[in-house]
């Protein structure tokens, strides 16, 4: 199976050089696409600056021409559902509806202390699933691909109900298979993580020594990192590496090494 990568972009940052820096790197090199947080702060770091998602996308569609783009995911409730449509519509004519992922998602209770911090509501569970379901079919009738994130059943019942992709964040090969049975009309499940990825072993493990670990890191070499991605069975695999801020140029030709392993 052919699977196609994409890279998030450096956001958690005060500069839009970094992610410009990947995206033209990205684009010269043949990776598929390049996604973008939709985080207030980076997760756990509310000290920290971050990047607007759908201005960064629009700034890497205007210096490229190929490479797809999209947000992982655009939180429902940040904007609301006019504000946050016509978002994608504008970046659709930036882009090209073709190169567009308009990728959707609740939240949950690790990015809710953003909402709370700017006064933005936080509604229940079921009401932001039916926020997710309202704006990704108004996404879709964009003309855009459209993706629904999140790991829960409802998610996934909302992604059939649509008949749109879904995105597993940090799924195992087992967990993408069982989404992938259980609801027959999504066409597509894709994945999304963390990685550290080295160019050989005493560079992956200079990595892990800086950067440690955590649940869920794919780290290894270009090749097992390959390998982890082939073998998950998803259509799509977009990968966060940890070290992109200190290195946007060397992590994102790291990552399309990895992308041309897995063709």
């Amino acid at each position: 199976m052919s699977v196609r990568v994409g890279m998030t972009l450096p956001t958690f940052t005060d500069s839009a050089d970094p992610a410009l820096t990947v995206a033209r790197l990205a684009e010269d090199a043949g990776l598929d696409g390049l996604f973008a947080f939709d985080h207030l702060w980076p997760m756990g770091a509310p000290g920290r600056p971050a990047l607007w998602s759908f201005g960064a996308l629009a700034a890497v569609a205007a210096v490229t021409g190929r490479v797809v783009v999209g947000t992982l995911v655009a939180r429902v409730g940040l904007l609301g559902d006019d504000d946050l449509v016509d978002a994608f519509r504008t970046l659709a004519a930036v882009a090209g509806r073709e190169r567009v992922i308009a990728a959707f998602g609740t939240g949950d209770h690790l990015s809710a202390p953003e909402n709370v911090a700017y006064g933005v509501p936080y509604p229940s569970v079921s009401d932001r699933l039916r926020a997710v379901e309202r704006v990704a079919t108004r996404a879709r009738s964009l003309g855009v691909t459209v993706w629904v994130g999140g790991t829960s059943d409802e998610t996934g019942e909302v992604a059939g109900r649509l008949g749109v992709a879904r995105n597993l964040w940090g799924a195992t090969a087992q967990e993408i298979e069982r989404a992938r049975r259980g609801q027959s009309n999504v066409p597509q499940v894709t994945w999304a993580g963390q990685v550290l990825i080295g160019r050989d072993r005493s560079d992956i493990a200079e990595l892990r020594a800086r950067h440690g670990d955590r649940p869920g890191l794919v780290s290894g070499t270009v090749e097992e990192v390959a390998a982890h991605l082939l073998g998950l069975g998803a259509e799509w695999c977009v990968v966060a590496p940890l070290d992109y801020l200190r290195q946007p140029a060397r992590a994102a030709e790291t990552v399309c090494l990895v992308r041309e392993a897995v063709q």
